[in-house]
């Protein structure tokens, strides 16, 4: 038999009409079968959690069919409570599947401690911007007998004497004593 013989057969035509039922059926039924498992066109809104604590933001996730995760919360933002949630994402008001993750960036505690930078015997202009930079602040300028004008003599914070190697938090208060360029 030659293959055009072969090719225009009633055999292979009525095999090759059989499998494309056979593909159109299997289609069907594998999108009807999707559209059931994927809850296809059912959403849930997502909850607006901004400034609502950790656990009242996983109940109201949980009463909405949605999973909570937590992402990084080193960024302090005072206009929150400590321990609230002061971002999220997908946005409140989306429109997401059941069971989806909603990413919650959740406000620390305080203000993260930095390491002061030791400046004793540096220039008050100097140490100045570099508090600064730190996001620290810069307080009382008392000027004591001490040879270095405008020098840094000495820094605390609320009354305790700074050393090598402290650490304050971001937006804290530093007062300096300078020199005021007379022997004592």
């Amino acid at each position: 038999m030659s293959i055009i013989k072969f090719i225009t057969s009633k055999v292979l035509l009525k095999q090759a009409a059989l499998a494309l039922v056979a593909l159109v059926v299997l289609c069907f039924i594998m999108l009807k079968w999707l559209n059931v498992t994927t809850n296809h066109g059912t959403f849930e809104t997502v909850p607006d959690l901004k400034g609502k604590s950790v656990d009242v933001a996983k109940i109201e996730l949980e009463d909405n069919k949605m999973v909570m995760e937590i992402q990084d919360s080193a960024n302090y933002n005072p206009n929150y409570p400590k321990y609230s949630v002061i971002d999220q994402d997908p946005i409140s008001g989306k429109q997401v599947k059941e069971n989806r993750k909603i990413y919650v960036t959740v406000n620390p505690s305080g203000y993260r401690k930095i390491k002061v930078p030791y400046l004793v015997g540096k220039t008050y202009r100097q140490a100045k911007p570099t508090l600064e930079s730190l996001g620290f602040k810069i307080g009382k300028k008392t000027y004591v007998d001490y040879l270095g004008e405008d020098e840094v003599v000495k820094m605390t914070y609320k009354g305790k004497s700074i050393k090598k190697g402290d650490k304050l938090p971001k937006t804290a208060t530093i007062d300096v004593v300078l020199g005021n360029g007379k022997r004592s």
